[in-house]
């Protein structure tokens, strides 16, 4: 019986999260507050509940019944094609956080230590449904910027130069570049002055960009009208394309700054400013901040060697 009722509520928390994310992704074109902290939660909450409520269970069993169907949801994630390997592992951290939360929660409901009314327990379930509402109210509004500085130990008009166009970068050797995150290669550039049309060049397609602003040699700002998918996300069963590389992160303006220091030596900072529409947002940012400075010390360096030939 004991053996039968842990599968009971694998399976029932399987299904349960199956629907929440249908509804999620499918429906309402979301990754959010639903999709990486409801069904989480529910993940580690629901087994060694269900399984409390038959026979007694200890914190120990509930963790490993938690993280098992965890474990099941992940494969399954991979295995229908529907996610890949790398935003899985970027996902984790939080997610493993939440499945261990619920799971606690789950054993001290009935163990007795906490809560112990049915009326709680229907809150909780309430709480997490009313949680999809977040996705909506809590959109996007403001740019975030990201800001990388290096030092070019080279006049500032060279500096300029490699800073419009630049030829070709070698091949990474940065490890996150090594994992599918799309990278930049070269950038050129059509017309000069306002109004002319960069094209900074990534593995994965083009940024077009129209400059707005040309202040030779100081200051280099353009708009983002188009730009590629951010990744290729891999999977080990299957070429798949997750709809949140379409739209769900997004660049929309840049710039490269150049700071006179003395006659050769110059300040350069790159600023991109973007809009992540995945939340928890906190959680996202994080991510996306470290890839974006990883990308902006990729071109700042290529520009440094250039210039300093």
């Amino acid at each position: 019986m004991k053996k039968n009722i842990k599968l009971i509520s694998i399976i029932l928390t399987l299904v349960i999260s199956a629907i929440l994310g249908y509804i999620e992704i499918g429906m309402f074109k979301e990754y959010g507050w639903t999709l990486f902290s409801v069904i989480p939660f529910l993940i580690g909450f629901l087994p060694p509940f269900i399984v409390g409520k038959q026979n007694e269970i200890s914190r120990n069993e509930s963790f490993k019944l938690s993280f098992i169907t965890l474990a099941i949801v992940l494969i399954g994630l991979l295995v229908f094609a529907i996610e890949g390997m790398i935003c899985i592992a970027m996902a984790l951290p939080l997610i493993g956080l939440l499945t261990w939360l619920g799971s606690y929660l789950g054993y001290k409901i009935n163990a007795g230590k906490w809560f112990n009314s049915t009326n709680t327990t229907i809150g909780l379930f309430l709480i997490c449904v009313t949680t999809m509402s977040f996705d909506y109210i809590n959109k996007p509004e403001n740019l975030i910027p990201v800001k990388t500085t290096i030092i070019v130990n080279a006049p500032i008009n060279e500096v300029w130069k490699n800073v419009v166009t630049f030829n070709k970068i070698d091949e990474p050797t940065d490890w996150i570049f090594n994992t599918g995150i799309s990278y930049p290669t070269d950038a050129t550039i059509k017309g000069t002055g306002v109004g002319a049309i960069r094209y900074c060049n990534f593995t994965t397609g083009s940024f077009v960009e129209p400059i707005t602003t040309w202040n030779e040699p100081n200051l280099l700002q353009f708009d983002v009208v188009e730009q590629p998918i951010p990744m290729n996300e891999f999977n080990p069963f299957w070429e798949i394309h997750p709809p949140h590389l379409d739209g769900y992160f997004k660049s929309y303006k840049g710039q490269f700054k150049l700071t006179k220091i003395d006659e050769n030596r110059t300040e350069l900072e790159g600023t991109t400013w973007y809009k992540v529409d995945i939340t928890p947002e906190v959680y996202w940012k994080s991510w996306s901040d470290f890839i974006i400075h990883r990308i902006h010390k990729r071109v700042l360096n290529h520009i440094k060697i250039e210039a300093e030939k």
